[in-house]
């Protein structure tokens, strides 16, 4: 976990963050529970959370961004919503266990901020960064992972899926796109935070890729 100071500085704290990324039906759930045995093999505590949500207070506006429909929230309000969400997540559950010095997995986090509400809504990326700044005092993840792949192709896996929270994925096929290209250009804009991996791959290919990333920074924190 890294923290920027007011003079743009990065100060190393306890324990880890680490953030998976990625459109609808990239897989990052499947990915971020091997992760997390994986981690617990080598006897470090583990904390595996999500965004929008990862604490009680934060679950329930889960539920308003997640679920009906894509028109029952505006652009505004949504976005507020999901830094509301990320402050009490912040507090109760991320930074308690980074600063005991856990490693902290969470599914989503800033990026899919500027992606979803920035590339894929078009809504002023300087008033989403600001906004992400605020809310997280310049928290930023140690390692970024994200799981591309074609918005097609993603989104007929979440189709085979049973559930109610269906109101990002019943956007235009031309908004996941949008969402795509966000999270590439930010993975090129930040080379040495960013892994782009490959969601088309076999689930296991991909579990490899993403444990020799995530097993660089361990080695890292060792020395």
């Amino acid at each position: 976990m890294s923290i920027n100071t007011k003079d743009g500085e990065k100060i190393d704290m306890s324990g880890c963050f680490i953030t998976l990324e990625g459109g609808e039906g990239a897989g990052k759930s499947t990915q971020i529970s091997a992760l997390k045995k994986r981690l617990e093999a080598c006897n470090l505590e583990v904390v595996q959370t999500r965004e929008p949500g990862g604490c009680p207070s934060a679950e329930r506006i889960r539920s308003l961004l997640v679920t009906g429909q894509p028109g029952d929230l505006g652009q505004k309000a949504e976005l507020l919503l999901m830094e509301a969400a990320r402050a009490e997540h912040i507090r109760q559950t991320i930074k308690p266990a980074l600063d005991r010095g856990a490693w902290v997995l969470c599914d989503r986090f800033t990026d899919s901020t500027v992606a979803y509400q920035g590339h894929g809504r078009g809504m002023d990326h300087g008033d989403i960064k600001w906004l992400n700044q605020w809310v997280t005092n310049g928290l930023e993840p140690d390692l970024t992972l994200v799981l591309d792949i074609e918005p097609d192709q993603g989104l007929k896996r979440t189709a085979q899926r049973t559930h109610n929270e269906t109101r990002f994925e019943q956007e235009a096929l031309l908004f996941h796109q949008r969402v795509r290209a966000g999270f590439q250009n930010l993975a090129l804009a930040e080379p040495e935070r960013f892994r782009v991996i490959d969601a088309h791959l076999p689930i296991g290919h991909v579990e490899k890729l993403i444990w020799q990333a995530v097993d660089n920074v361990r080695q890292r924190k060792k020395r």
